[in-house]
């Protein structure tokens, strides 16, 4: 059901309270909650176009429209629900990856296709009648073995059944996603302004589709720091990929930078704009800095940093002083730890690239003004002091550490 114009007419902000739900989505609106029918990838199209119809005309606008999916649990539109059903998704050559020399953090990880997909998430029927909190349980339980077609699946065979239930949903999910995307592009070419408009694709998180054995976000392997950017717009050069490290944090001084305002010298980040363009500076970055701090949360991930350059890769956990490094050039499925073996790691070409990473990690985290400070969660803060002012004010959260569970866990 597309939602009532007059709902979300010149609203500045429409969004799900955590990650909200597929089916019949909750919204907060210019405070209250509303419920609007349909599915959550839908309805949040329909907004986007109700915002881009009831906008202030001959106004400069700026809409940012985030889709829930594809987050777990994976529930497609009616319409694609079946869309991938009969199709066999290749596996990836890692799908059972035996993490032999990476022991620190992947074994006891809990986003596992193999481990930890439950009976929600590959969509299994309840037995009859169940009800309440056995249902519940029922649905968080991970399955050992599945019997499908009158067949018992266990072991190697129920991965597979598992990666492909998983994949199958996950496409469904992005085709609503591509589907609402073609949505607001057509209004935009309909109504002329996609001559003075600039659109942005991109995402929070990479995502891991059975690499590693995994499925989510979280660590910094490669499937999980690589994030999808597409721009398209005026004064953007098309048919272009820039081999150049991006990050998150260009996307406010670019956004400035293309509606022709001053970048602010306290954002860390650099416009993008020269890149749009075909140009690359002589000064852009290098190397690119990560670091995951919920540790250990929902899914047992364990907090790690570290940093990536065009051929390598090097991350600490730090919590168990354990590194591991990647040369990508020669390994970019990253399964093979070159700091795993005493012998290899102490041969001299592999410990100079060795300490040359812990020096580019130690000069991005001055650059950053990271110092750790946060990355305990009993650290978190409970206050936000207006740097100006001095003025002190409660988080408006239960805590920052219960908010950020929320956020991990997808509110479940």
């Amino acid at each position: 059901v597309t939602a009532d114009p007059e709902v979300v007419r010149h609203a500045t902000r429409v969004v799900l309270p955590g990650q909200g739900r597929y089916i019949n989505p909750v919204f907060l609106v210019k405070g209250h909650r509303l419920t609007i029918q349909g599915h959550c990838t839908n309805v949040t199209g329909d907004l986007g176009v109700e915002f881009l119809k009831t906008r202030p005309q001959g106004k400069p606008f700026f809409l940012m429209l985030h889709q829930k999916a594809p987050h777990r649990p994976w529930v497609p539109d009616r319409k694609n629900k079946a869309l991938f059903k009969d199709k066999v998704i290749p596996e990836p050559d890692t799908l059972f990856d035996d993490y032999r020399t990476r022991p620190t953090a992947l074994p006891e990880n809990r986003q596992t296709v193999a481990r930890d997909l439950t009976n929600a998430d590959l969509k299994l029927l309840p037995p009859e009648g169940l009800t309440g909190k056995a249902r519940s349980d029922w649905e968080a339980t991970k399955p050992t073995e599945v019997t499908v077609d009158g067949r018992t699946l266990t072991g190697k065979e129920l991965v597979r059944w598992k990666y492909q239930r998983y994949m199958q949903d996950y496409l469904a999910c992005v085709q609503g996603v591509d589907d609402n995307v073609g949505k607001v592009m057509r209004y935009l070419d309909e109504s002329g302004l996609s001559k003075n408009t600039v659109v942005i694709y991109s995402a929070d998180n990479g995502w891991f589709l059975g690499d590693l054995g995994l499925y989510d976000k979280r660590f910094m392997y490669e499937p999980g720091l690589n994030v999808p950017l597409i721009v398209k717009g005026p004064g953007i050069k098309s048919g272009i990929t820039p081999d150049s490290f991006v990050s998150n944090l260009d996307l406010a001084p670019t956004f400035l930078d293309l509606a022709g305002l001053p970048v602010p010298g306290f954002m860390q980040g650099k416009s993008l704009v020269p890149l749009l363009r075909g140009e690359t500076p002589e000064d852009w970055p290098k190397s690119f800095y990560y670091r995951y701090y919920h540790s250990p949360g929902h899914h047992n991930t364990v907090a790690h940093y570290g940093v990536r350059t065009a051929t390598h890769k090097l991350i600490y956990f730090w919590k168990k002083d354990a590194y591991e490094m990647f040369d990508l050039t020669k390994d970019p499925t990253e399964q093979h730890n070159l700091l795993f073996d005493k012998e290899e790691a102490d041969r001299p070409e592999v410990a100079r690239v060795f300490e040359k990473l812990k020096s580019e990690i130690a000069r991005l985290q001055a650059h950053y003004k990271d110092d750790g400070r946060y990355a305990d969660p009993a650290e978190w803060p409970k206050e936000v002091v207006n740097e100006s002012t001095g003025d002190k004010k409660p988080l408006g959260v239960r805590s920052v550490a219960e908010a950020m569970k929320d956020a991990d866990t997808g509110g479940r």
